[in-house]
């Protein structure tokens, strides 16, 4: 059976840019290269652009990288690129993702060259690299997944079982054992996810990327709470004492704080997996009313920023107008410098004046978006309320 990854759950809150770079030159060298090219450019191709194992020059170990086969490996590959390296680019930043990428790409020709003298090319030992990086930063999210047996359906499946279990496990290590890999360059595949996986980790340890609660480093540290806990509790005397309260010695502060802590991240990861499931389903009341539980459990917390919009239109159109508000203000705040910024923050001054009558807070956001509006309606829309807000707060009318 075959099982294709066509998307993840994993927010993206900035346009990941050099994962587009990536993509476009990958797909420009094939049209150049291969569908366009000529005997002389194919030739050109094998002999110096591949990674020729039993004598490689340097710059090949680079080049190799953004060479493919055939349309099919290409299509397989930038599959495999758009799904899982956009969220890694937009949790790494566009330079790092890059540096990062083409790392991967040069340790996997390594461990390639280490076991083999054969020619090797394309961008799975890099993408190899930005799978296993995904793992590490997104280990809980959920990867809808095309399966294709008798039928053609979709299905979601954990991150950790699609490329744990299937990616990594049966296809690089089971299917070969078994002659199921053909021409594969498997060793240039584990090479990638090793260096993805063990230098993901190293930059969340030393703090070069942000952490979160969803991180592998977060998981791990919660998991180890529960065992240290349930170790604590292996005794009749723990549990006892647990259950008729202490007589000596009280509960350190620290520690009710951090158990807190770890059921919050917890409930938080449960609710985001939830909206996410209603969402998908076009079951956006419902997506709302988790929405309303999450902010109640941590304040800070922001879906993606399409689905943050969607459930702040859905309190819009339900009338709940502060609910509304607040969704949009969270999505200003983490989401304030993209495309839809400037309308989002249009609209919230409008709810402001207009369905809530606070007039101070909608000129704030008002005057703040007149001069970034370039739609000319929207800036006479921005105007006219100005002026209605101002003479509501007595003041003279706007000079703009």
């Amino acid at each position: 059976m075959a099982l294709i990854p066509i998307r993840t759950e994993a927010d993206i809150r900035s346009t990941p840019m050099g994962n587009y770079v990536l993509l476009a030159i990958n797909v420009l060298a094939f049209l150049v290269l291969d569908l366009l090219g000529s005997a002389q450019t194919a030739e050109f191709k094998s002999r110096i652009l591949t990674l020729n194992a039993a004598y490689p020059a340097v710059y090949q170990f680079f080049t190799y990288q953004f060479l493919h086969g055939d349309g099919w490996h290409l299509i397989g590959n930038m599959l495999f690129l758009w799904v899982f390296g956009n969220a890694v680019n937009a949790k790494m930043g566009d330079w790092t993702y890059v540096v990062f990428y083409l790392a991967g790409g040069v340790f996997a020709a390594v461990g390639f060259v280490v076991v083999s003298t054969a020619p090797m090319l394309g961008a799975s030992g890099a993408i190899a690299a930005v799978t296993t990086a995904y793992l590490v930063l997104f280990p809980r999210s959920r990867v809808l997944v095309m399966y294709m047996l008798f039928f053609i359906g979709f299905i979601e499946v954990p991150a950790m079982l699609i490329i744990g279990l299937k990616i990594i496990l049966w296809d690089n290590v089971l299917a070969p054992a078994v002659g199921g890999a053909g021409n594969v360059a498997i060793s240039a595949h584990l090479a990638g996810y090793l260096f993805g996986f063990a230098t993901t980790l190293t930059l969340l340890l030393i703090r070069a990327l942000p952490r979160d609660q969803f991180d592998l480093l977060a998981l791990m540290d919660r998991w180890n709470r529960r065992r240290a806990f349930a170790s604590a509790m292996a005794s009749p005397e723990a549990r006892a004492q647990a259950k008729h309260g202490r007589v000596a010695r009280p509960v350190e502060a620290s520690q009710v704080q951090s158990d807190a802590q770890s059921a919050q991240m917890d409930r938080v990861t449960e609710l985001r997996g939830q909206i996410n499931e209603q969402l998908g389903r076009e079951r956006v009341a419902e997506a709302a009313s988790l929405y309303e539980t999450l902010v109640s459990v941590d304040a800070r917390q922001c879906l993606a920023d399409r689905q943050q919009v969607q459930i702040a239109r859905e309190f819009y159109a339900t009338g709940r107008f502060a609910q509304a508000a607040a969704a949009f203000e969270r999505y200003l705040k983490s989401y304030g410098q993209g495309r839809e910024g400037n309308e989002i923050r249009l609209l919230l001054g409008i709810i402001h004046a207009r369905d809530l009558k606070q007039y101070e807070t909608a000129e704030g956001h008002l005057e703040k978006v007149y001069q970034s509006l370039s739609n000319p309606d929207h800036r006479d829309q921005c105007k006219r309320w100005l002026v209605e807000v101002r003479g509501a707060l007595g003041k003279p009318a706007p000079d703009l």
